[in-house]
């Protein structure tokens, strides 16, 4: 499971290396720029998922450590 939560981690942070490359500031909300900001946001929310996964695994184990 950590190992599968550390590659969805790095693609996470690939896409949104990649995302931000597509992006044209000077025109945000065009097509591609509005793809791209979509995309940024939906890779930021499944990073902050997983480092909630990670740390509810992380308080399981201590829990049941302490029993």
């Amino acid at each position: 499971m950590k190992i599968f939560t550390i590659i969805l981690a790095i693609i996470a942070v690939g896409l949104i290396a990649y995302n931000s490359t597509v992006l044209d500031f000077s025109n945000l909300f065009g097509k591609d720029s509005s793809v791209a900001l979509i995309s940024i946001v939906g890779c930021i929310c499944a990073l902050l998922l997983l480092l909630i996964l990670h740390t509810s695994k992380k308080i399981d184990q201590r829990i049941k450590g302490n029993k």
